[in-house]
């Protein structure tokens, strides 16, 4: 006979497994899955954050319940909301349902809801268990948790490299490194994030379209942020011709007259305007970051040079590590993925550890995360 405990761990399991279909889609919001089991234990229905925030999850799923949703179990991967904004609260729906028991694998840690989502529930006389998935869903909404907690996004660095490290030969020559399978899932991951970030050298070195291309995928391509502190891209780039296809923030310290902004603009652009830390127009990698968060963005892959990747890991905020290894040797006349960053001495080293490794066709892709 199957346990309660063994049934509630395999329908949250359902439950985040669907919480990932929204990851970069739904943004400023947290992804979240939910599913919901009648008193027999028959699933009736489900539900998924849907593009854009909303629809939540839990009103998809009561939705598609109906009466059904009377006295059962609800499984949903983070709390469920207690305040008012666009939508009502998805806990006082859960209410008005009548559903018998809610299971929830993580507290939602925004001021708005942080308890009071579960405390409605309680107080309604409907039973609460927290904390069954939790480690997968604190993994699955790292980008959210770490925006409300540390009020910037998720950074993600994804390199892809020979085998020593190096991201272009000495004459800059960088297409392609890496083969066919590495590029399809590094075009995966960009289907996960809700923004890349590169700076104005890469755009007019490689002329990048920085979108998703995976065939089923093309739909999930992030907003594109360049660093373009002085103003040097061309409207004639790929980006900024797309622009009205695909969102791009042009990030910069000139002022908002510029011409070259208010050109960007016309096309479709936005600017993040900055304040200058320096005479040479650099940025506060923090600052950005804040930026960033404040206009929602919770999940940012940085595919930037050795410059770009080094002022982020100078700052220490990359949380994660994506590093695509193909099978080749350059040599020491060629780029480094990273420039000096800083460390003089081995304590001030930036130290990841190793979570996955996958060998792919062409090569092998290595993921890290920081050490806290």
């Amino acid at each position: 006979m199957t346990s309660v405990a063994s049934e509630d761990q395999w329908h949250m399991k359902a439950a985040l497994a669907l919480a990932y279909r929204g990851l970069g889609r739904v943004w400023p919001n947290p992804a979240v899955g939910c599913v919901i089991v009648d008193r027999k234990g028959h699933v009736v229905s489900r539900g998924w954050t849907q593009p854009g925030g909303r629809p939540h999850a839990e009103q998809i799923a009561l939705d598609a319940a109906g009466d059904k949703a009377a006295g059962a179990t609800v499984y949903v991967t983070l709390e469920p909301c207690a305040h008012h904004g666009v939508t009502p609260p998805c806990a006082q729906a859960l209410i008005d349902a009548h559903v018998g028991r809610v299971v929830v694998a993580i507290m939602d840690p925004d001021p708005r809801v942080a308890g009071r989502g579960l405390d409605m529930l309680k107080a309604a006389g409907i039973t609460v268990e927290l904390g069954i998935g939790a480690d997968e869903a604190r993994k699955l909404n790292a980008g959210f948790l770490t925006k409300v907690s540390q009020q910037r996004p998720y950074v993600i660095l994804k390199a892809a490299t020979s085998i020593d490290g190096l991201i272009a030969t000495g004459t800059g020559q960088s297409k392609w490194i890496t083969g066919p399978s590495a590029r399809k899932m590094a075009h995966y991951f960009r289907g996960q994030v809700d923004a890349i970030l590169v700076g104005s050298a890469t755009v007019l070195a490689d002329d990048p379209a920085l979108t998703c291309r995976l065939e089923g995928m093309e739909d999930r391509s992030p907003v594109k942020i360049v660093l373009d502190t002085a103003l040097k891209l061309s409207t004639d780039c790929q980006l900024l011709k797309t622009a009205g296809d695909v969102p791009v923030w042009i990030v910069t310290t000139q002022p908002e007259t510029h011409p070259k902004a208010q050109a960007f603009i016309s096309v479709g652009a936005e600017i993040v305007f900055l304040e200058k830390t320096s005479e040479d127009l650099q940025i506060d990698i923090g600052e950005l970051l804040t930026a960033l968060a404040a206009r929602g963005i919770t999940r940012l892959m940085v595919e930037g040079g050795s410059h770009v990747n080094a002022s982020f890991l100078q700052q220490r905020v990359v949380d994660r590590l994506l590093w695509f290894r193909a099978p080749l040797i350059i040599g020491g006349d060629g780029l480094n993925a990273i420039q000096a960053c800083g460390v003089k001495i081995l304590d001030q080293a930036h130290r990841f550890s190793q979570v996955t490794y996958r060998p792919l066709e062409d090569g092998q892709l290595e993921i890290y995360e920081r050490e806290r």
